[in-house]
């Protein structure tokens, strides 16, 4: 919820020592990893939807998880704070972690306020919120701008330990609040806090959310949305067509509501008008920038695209929409990397399309590539080629770095790195692109080895993506591994997956069908577990539909120029097997629809990762 302030301390005062009783009674196993894995964030969950700990979403009915119930006091703070509670867990950071940099720019933030009261602390955590800093004591009750860009820092050895609880609030609750006091703001002199005790009293009746996500968003509210969002950008010349965009956008929305209202026959017809909406937007507002620091995109995604129709079965809030803000993307200057300025590594499963989009990008000014694909640079390294690892895989992960392999594939790089003139680069620090097909499997180890790296997830329909396989195994011109040991039937072709000796004898469409699946998981693994800001997505079906939208959608997000006309048909790339065609795949549709079962799962991962 957006503020006046970055902070306010309500007027409460709890027993730390109590909650601190309470909480160390619950076993190191019921506290849960981050969603997004973020090092060092853990999370024991005392209100969630059914009140089921295990369901880190935010739509449905919010209740008591058992957790909860073994805590009386917990309960009291609560009661005491009186509110209609949503997600509410214990959050804790291990010593010298951090919550990094972002703001929370989805729908369930737009009117929630967060609650902080902090159990286990010490002076060194530090809050930030805008350009306040507080430190929140054990015991007190803090509310801060969570439409701002904030992060936390602990900087002592000893974990942190808040309760957070979200809420709507109540007219009690926003009693407290225009009670409380702004830190830094005077006439506060004789403010003074309540003192809530623990009492022996039967644990009081809390008030839970049921209703939090609409099944279709009233024209209302989708307009009070977006004219708080687009009232919220910095000024531009593009801004005026976006608010254009999105009045016809609400007067159709209007009259779909008109006809339908929240009626299921209309979804269809909803979800159409979204769809445009969606397209028209991301080719106007790539270079639209709010306030907080989010790219528009990044916060009308969230806010309302995911949303609009949430009774159309979509669970919200399984990955928080975090998106960080674009001066928390960068590290200070003092901490840059002196050579590599944020490379971008594009990665995706093999035969994804990533070479077209390669070539594309290397046409952008100020960007350096190798001029082809790295298997030699990066395998020529000792102790980096599958050969010295038993053939085990083409993995690697942060664990393979070592100074001297650091050094040397940086050398090896620098090198050989040439922008769009064939020039090598006169100055420091440059724009590296790179794009090879085993990359999908070295996130972490290219993420060690370069600081500040983006990663390009290329996104392509897997039923193309697996006739593309097949077929490059048919051709014998992406054999990566002839002499494989062991290994039998076709010459190996593309990348080597870990388990790849479970295959063998297996069908082609298996094989290929466990490339995609495990490359695709592993690949999720890791960009899921990267610091916000590090990875973007891009679509092959959007790419090839309108090339010039999406180069400068992808500029935008990657803070790359863009000088150059995309108007004609883009041309095939140097590792086109056959002409493309949108329904080239059927040529082996028999095939498979035979394994598509088996990757359900991690077909249906990959979709909502990239929607969020």
């Amino acid at each position: 919820m957006k503020l006046s302030v970055p902070f306010v301390q309500l007027p409460l005062h709890f027993d730390a020592e109590r909650l601190s009783e309470e909480v160390r009674a619950f076993d190191k196993s019921c506290w849960r990893l981050h969603p997004q894995k973020f090092p060092g964030n853990f999370a024991l969950p005392l209100i969630s939807v059914n009140g089921n700990p295990d369901n880190d979403a935010i739509n449905g009915p919010m209740r008591p998880t058992p957790y909860l119930e073994q805590c009386p006091y917990l309960t009291q703070v609560l009661h005491r704070i009186g509110a209609v509670w949503g997600r509410t867990r214990l959050m804790k950071l291990s010593g010298h972690a951090e919550v990094t940099p972002h703001a929370d720019v989805s729908y369930y933030w737009r009117e929630r306020t967060r609650v902080h009261v902090p159990i286990v602390t010490k002076p060194t955590v530090r809050f930030f919120c805008g350009e306040a800093e507080v430190n929140m004591a054990a015991g007190e009750c803090w509310i801060f701008d969570t439409w701002r860009s904030h992060k936390v820092i602990n900087a002592d050895e000893d974990e942190r330990i808040h309760l957070v609880a979200d809420t709507v609030g109540s007219e009690g609750f926003w009693g407290l609040v225009n009670r409380g006091r702004a830190p830094g703001q005077p006439g506060f002199e004789s403010w003074r806090e309540e003192a809530v005790a623990a009492t022996l009293e039967e644990c009081p009746t809390l008030l839970y959310e049921s209703v939090n996500v609409p099944v279709v968003m009233t024209p209302w509210e989708l307009q009070e949305h977006l004219v708080f969002l687009l009232g919220d950008v910095n000024p531009h010349q593009y801004l005026a067509t976006a608010q254009q965009v999105a009045t016809q956008f609400i007067t159709n929305w209007k009259m779909l509501w008109a006809q339908y209202g929240t009626d299921r026959t209309g979804w269809p017809f909803y979800r159409e008008e979204l769809n445009a909406f969606a397209h028209a937007m991301e080719k106007i507002t790539a270079p639209l920038m709010l306030v907080n620091g989010t790219k528009v995109m990044d916060a009308l995604r969230p806010m309302l695209l995911d949303v609009a129709i949430a009774g159309a079965g979509k669970d919200l809030g399984a990955y928080e929409p975090r998106r960080p803000v674009v001066s928390g993307s960068r590290p200070a200057v003092n901490d840059r990397d002196k050579v590599f300025d944020r490379p971008v590594f594009i990665v995706s499963s093999p035969r994804s399309g990533s070479t077209l989009l390669f070539e594309t990008l290397a046409q952008a000014p100020g960007l350096f590539t190798t001029g082809q694909e790295s298997h030699g640079l990066i395998e020529g390294i000792q102790g980096l080629h599958p050969a010295h690892r038993d053939y085990e895989s083409n993995r690697l992960d942060a664990a393979a770095v070592t100074p001297v392999r650091m050094k040397e594939l940086r050398d090896r790089l620098l090198a050989k790195l040439r922008d769009r003139e064939g020039q090598p680069a006169s100055q420091r620090p440059i724009r590296l692109l790179e794009k090879t097909p085993k990359n999908a499997l070295r996130v972490p180890f290219l993420a060690k080895i370069f600081p500040e790296a983006q990663f390009l997830y290329l996104y392509r329909d897997p039923r193309q993506t697996l006739s593309s396989m097949i077929e490059a195994w048919q051709s014998g011109r992406f054999r990566m591994y002839p002499d494989l040991p062991d290994w039998n039937g076709l010459p190996w072709s593309l990348l080597l997956v870990p388990g790849w000796r479970e295959l063998i004898g297996r069908p082609l469409q298996e094989i290929v069908a466990a490339q995609w699946e495990t490359t695709t998981r592993i690949l999720l693994d890791d960009l899921e577990a990267l610091a916000p800001g590090r990875c973007h997505v891009a679509r092959y079906d959007a790419f090839l539909a309108d090339p010039a939208a999406e180069v400068a959608r992808l500029c935008g997000a990657l803070e790359l120029e863009w000088d150059r006309s995309l108007d004609g048909v883009l041309p095939l790339s140097c590792h086109t097997v056959t002409e493309p065609a949108s329904d080239k795949w059927r040529r082996h549709e028999d095939l498979i629809e035979q394994v598509i079962p088996g990757l359900q799962a991690t077909l249906d991962r990959a979709e909502r990762f990239i929607a969020r």
